[in-house]
């Protein structure tokens, strides 16, 4: 009955409905033998046609229903097409030898928005001329905020695995090379046959913590980072002094800055310097932090992140990277244009933002706020909050707030944003961190309380972009372009919602001029000042004391004048 009603129905078709069933028909077994007549890419992808036919097909179909005038008719074109996309299931993949790489598989719009690094030279994870293979590095790094983000290294021959700190806030390689009450194990010189000490002696001293050692070199590799073996200088810490602290789990640390902070002299070679030119990796590195939410006091595995060198990794951020330059290449210093609390500016002279300096450093648990900036901060907060009376020892890092388990504070507060110059100078953009990056849990009570504290603090060294806002955001260190990139950060969020966000461009319409002009010089260049008043003192010392010792000058009668009896007095 079907076929004979389907026979009846034809014969009210007028010229153009048969016709576009005959068409539609030709399609429909064109595109069922494409697996035959369409060649497979050596790649081990299908041609987009191929891809995309039973999208076409969909749209044939519609195009046809919408001409038709029975249901019936309709119907049948609908059933061709539900027909025809089982031969999307019947193409014979080729497979292909060599190492899986999951970033084939993955989303290409963030390579899309990220297109331009790729022609400044920055190696992508999914890029086949990619020297290092990125995934590898995903999750290099443990631990948190509170207690610092390390990586294994092997060090020595034969190899002795450390857990270092990453910082962006120095230049040395420094690992323990003596015992401490509070580190589990050290670098044992005596046991690596290819140490080689150079026989001087070194010092640096932190925000945090000091240390001495002895400069040495020795061939390191990365576990989870470039391939290969790497020869770096290396200072072995012989005695410290509030530089290993309780509670953590890395042996040593890993600066990442410029050469000139390298101590003792910018001569001594940086880590990732070494690496760039015995890997010939790109001169760029990134880091993603995701300790966001994370209790210090918790005994679970630490949350870690990644440090991926050599370029970017798409899959650890979301949406575009903003980048701004780097003003000197010491620390990564950046130019901060305004703050704001909430949606309140406040409306400070952008100098204040920079004095002294500002710069991006993971080694600093905190945001850290020059003294006016750092009060203006707290005002606005306490004005902005929901919280009427609170105790100053919070802000000033001195008490915890604890609420009962269970209840949110981060409803409190409001959110905190920082203005950036962009590369285009006459623009800006804006980082945001929410409450949940700045009031930072810390331990409980009897299991009834949550006890949190300030993530920002005040500071006598300019501004400093620490952990606190780095953990919402992926940073991109590219050395080789002289800048510093944001994005927002996949794993800081909680339940889809993000801790951290980006927006821009905004015209820097009131900072169109220097931000940084009158601040204090580079910290070397005072040592230089320093050392020439001392020496220009010392030398009119040496003038005085001669003019001490020589003899008194008598006149001609051989009498003592007035004015030598005064200095020969004086003497006495």
């Amino acid at each position: 009955m079907l076929v004979i009603s389907v026979i009846c129905s034809f014969r009210k078709l007028s010229v153009e409905h048969i016709t576009h069933i005959c068409l539609l028909a030709a399609y429909v077994w064109f595109t069922d033998s494409l697996p035959n007549i369409i060649p497979i890419t050596e790649n081990g992808t299908i041609d987009d046609r191929v891809l995309h036919f039973e999208a076409k097909l969909s749209v044939v179909c519609l195009v046809n229903v919408k001409f038709g005038e029975m249901w019936l008719y309709g119907l049948l074109l609908l059933s061709l097409s539900f027909w025809t996309s089982h031969s999307m299931f019947k193409i014979p993949l080729k497979m292909f030898a060599g190492k899986f790489n999951a970033s084939v598989q993955l989303d290409l719009k963030p390579l899309r928005k990220i297109e331009s690094a790729v022609e400044s030279g920055l190696s992508l994870a999914s890029d086949p001329a990619g020297i290092v293979n990125f995934l590898d590095m995903i999750n290099n790094l443990k631990g948190d905020s509170g207690r610092g983000y390390y990586m294994q290294m092997v060090i020595g021959t034969p190899g002795q695995t450390l857990n270092i700190l990453v910082d962006t806030g120095s230049s040395n390689f420094a690992v323990a090379a003596a015992a401490h009450p509070y580190i589990i194990h050290y670098f044992n010189r005596a046991l690596s046959s290819t140490y080689q000490s150079s026989g001087s002696g070194v010092a640096v001293k932190y925000t945090q913590g000091e240390w001495e050692g002895e400069l040495g070199t020795d061939r390191i590799t990365i576990p989870q980072g470039p391939s290969g073996t790497i020869t770096i200088n290396i200072a072995a810490i012989i005695s410290s002094e509030g530089f290993f602290l309780p509670g953590i789990n890395w042996q040593g640390i890993l600066g990442l800055a410029y050469p000139l902070l390298a101590r003792p002299d910018p001569s001594v070679e940086p880590f990732f310097n070494s690496v760039v030119r015995q890997t010939s990796i790109p001169d760029v590195f990134s880091l993603q932090m995701c300790g966001a939410g994370v209790s210090a006091s918790t005994t679970a595995d630490p949350a870690g992140g990644s440090l991926i060198m050599g370029g970017v990794e798409p899959t650890l951020f979301r949406g575009l990277v903003w980048y701004t330059p780097v003003l000197e290449e010491w620390y990564y210093q950046v130019e901060v244009l305004k703050l704001e609390v909430g949606a309140q500016n406040l409306n400070l002279d952008c100098k204040e933002y920079n004095s002294d300096k500002a710069i991006v450093d993971s080694g600093t648990t905190l945001l850290r706020l020059p003294g006016i900036v750092f009060s203006a901060v707290v005002e606005a907060i306490m004005q902005s909050s929901l919280i009427e009376d609170f105790s100053a020892g919070f802000f000033d890092g001195t008490k915890l707030a604890c609420w009962m388990r269970g209840e949110s504070p981060w409803r409190l507060f409001p959110k905190i944003s920082i203005y950036l110059r962009a590369m285009n100078t006459s623009q800006s953009f804006r980082i945001t961190i929410l409450p949940q990056l700045y009031i930072q849990p810390v331990t409980s009570i009897d299991g009834t309380l949550d006890c949190f504290r300030f993530g920002i603090s005040q500071s006598a060294n300019g501004l400093v972009i620490g952990a606190t806002v780095m953990e919402g955001f992926y940073v991109i260190f590219d050395r080789a372009q002289k800048r510093v990139g944001f994005a927002v950060s996949t794993c800081a969020e909680k339940g889809g919602v993000p801790f951290a966000e980006l927006a821009g461009p905004f015209l820097a319409e009131d900072t169109t001029s220097d931000c940084t002009s009158g601040m204090s010089l580079r910290e070397p260049v005072m040592w230089v000042m320093a050392y020439g008043l001392m020496g220009i003192c010392a030398l009119v010392l040496i003038v005085l004391l001669i003019l001490l010792i020589l003899p008194c000058r008598r006149n001609r009668d051989g009498e003592i004048t007035d004015e030598s009896s005064l200095v020969r007095h004086r003497i006495k």
